[in-house]
């Protein structure tokens, strides 16, 4: 017994060399794992520029229109800690080639979709296919890149192909929808998926945690059911412009069970999420400035596709091209991060990135006219550039607020901050435009009730309405259908202005360093 105790780190060492494999093998690895977090990213936005024709087709609800968009990303997020214990427990291989094989049938099963009930599902089950993947991949790098230099130049790749995915997007989705309609915008996922998954299977080396964490379904089942609940409330008070009985008791159960989520968190010995982490003041404000600030980049590409071509008539290529001044400016906010933070330090990087991203959201409210793009340009290269330096800088402050022997578990919640933001950012300002849009609806004279109250739906039920009226008629509700959207987008980058404003306040205060006893200065 002693003898084989006393070998075990030689056994493991010659484990971790075999699994390093070849330099050729390390390399196609990773492009394995980025690839396909590229198109986890692509996914994230792809839809964006898409939504108008499928709204067309499906003629979903206001709050269904918005899970269709982000049930994706609150699936990820609420499942991404889940799928890590889990590869984990039976190998991260067999998780990620699993993922690859869902995420290809998820995608089939979104284009096919002939109802708005089924996409939702196909959306949440690539949710679920992308969780899959992403939970593992970085633990993949870590054995597979076994040099701390090249590791660190892999998790970098690893880091920025999903960003660089969301980011371009939105113009892949326009480029598709033109030439083949909505549908196809997730059929380009599945032959790219056939090739990984076909090298995947070849070059992954198959690794497990040789002592787990406990995977606790009651913990998975409490977090997934309470935001799922939390989320539906806030959709349905946008649609309905209002509360009711059934509103407010989802809520209050969402709520409950999230905070029932929290208390057993802290009582397990091996907690699926350890919101230990969180008494570091620095990595709490790092984690609320990713999922303020990627909450209000996402909602920022989702709204603004939708405001230039619904209000200001763009094709969906048009829409796509007009975003990548904003992705251009963020990939460069990105990069001259580090420059940012030796220059003035983290603390102030934030800050100023922040209210940057704010100052932008404002001036796109005050001067934003789709018939003048110009006039929108720089608040676009402003939002962009401040958004890509927090992302960067708030996920490193995550990583390095953490101790060393935690950086899994830190790695982990950056990713569900993203998701989390993402998701979030959509369904929140999604419902403040629904609720303007609904109630500054202006009154079209001789449009029947029925008719006002299904135009009052969202923009594609006016677009329906129209279909059934001679044409003043329909060129009077479009006009109003199209100054009630532009009030409710106002209304948007308004009160995202004001969330980035009051989170760069937050970093300001809270990133203080300490004294010497260990006080904020």
């Amino acid at each position: 017994m002693l003898n084989k105790d006393a070998s075990a780190p030689a056994r493991a060492e010659a484990e971790s060399e075999r699994l390093a494999g070849s330099s050729r093998q390390r390399w196609l690895v990773l492009a394995v794992v980025s690839g396909s977090l590229l198109l986890c990213g692509i996914d994230l936005t792809v839809l964006h520029v898409a939504v108008p024709s499928m709204s067309l087709d499906l003629q979903p609800s206001a709050a269904q229109l918005l899970w269709i968009v982000d049930v994706y990303s609150l699936a990820l997020a609420a499942l991404l800690v889940t799928c890590g214990t889990l590869g984990d427990r039976i190998g991260r291989r067999k998780m990620v080639l699993s993922g690859f094989f869902a995420f290809g049938l998820a995608s089939a099963a979104c284009a096919f979709s002939t109802s708005t009930v089924q996409l939702i599902a196909a959306r949440a089950a690539l949710g679920v296919a992308a969780a899959m993947i992403m939970a593992s991949t970085v633990a993949i790098i870590r054995v597979v890149f076994t040099d701390d230099r090249e590791r660190a130049f892999a998790i970098g790749v690893w880091t920025s192909a999903h960003s660089v995915g969301a980011t371009i997007g939105p113009l892949l989705g326009g480029l598709v929808a033109e030439q083949w309609g909505w549908n196809a915008v997730f059929l380009v996922n599945i032959p790219v998926i056939v090739v990984i998954l076909a090298v995947g299977l070849r070059v992954i080396p198959e690794s497990k945690n040789p002592v787990p964490r406990r995977w606790d379904l009651a913990s998975v089942v409490l977090s997934v059911t309470g935001l799922a609940g939390v989320v539906y409330a806030l959709k349905q008070a946008g649609e309905h412009a209002g509360v009711n009985t059934v509103i407010v008791v989802t809520a209050v159960v969402g709520a409950a069970l999230l905070y029932t989520f929290v208390r057993r968190q802290r009582r397990l010995a091996e907690p699926l999420l350890d919101f230990s982490l969180f008494a570091e003041r620095r990595f709490s404000t790092a984690t609320l400035c990713v999922i303020g600030c990627f909450g209000s980049y996402v909602a920022l590409l989702f709204f603004l596709t939708q405001w230039l071509q619904q209000v200001g008539g763009y094709s969906p290529l048009r829409a796509g091209l007009a975003l990548m001044p904003l992705a251009g400016a963020n990939a460069v906010g990105a990069i001259t991060a580090p420059w940012a933070a030796n220059r003035w330090g983290n603390r102030w990087a934030l800050t100023g990135s922040l209210s940057l991203f704010a100052i932008a959201f404002a001036a796109i409210a005050a001067v934003g006219d789709t018939a003048h793009y110009g006039l929108l340009l720089l608040p676009l290269l402003a939002a962009g550039y401040g958004a890509g330096i927090v992302m960067t800088l708030g996920a490193d402050s995550i990583m390095s607020a953490a101790q060393p022997e935690r950086s899994g578990e830190a790695a982990a919640i950056q990713e569900t901050s993203f998701e989390l933001g993402a998701g979030l950012g959509v369904a929140v300002l999604g419902t403040v435009l629904a609720v303007f849009y609904r109630t500054s609806l202006p009154s079209v004279p001789g449009l029947a009730p029925d008719q006002r109250a299904v135009a009052g739906e969202s923009f594609s039920s006016a677009e329906e309405v129209m279909s059934h009226l001679p044409a003043p008629a329909a060129h009077a509700v479009l006009d109003a259908a199209r100054q009630a959207y532009d009030h409710g987008f106002t209304a948007v980058a308004v009160i995202a202005s004001i969330g980035l404003a009051g989170t760069a306040v937050v970093a300001a205060v809270l990133l203080r360093p300490r004294t010497a006893t260990g006080e904020p200065t």
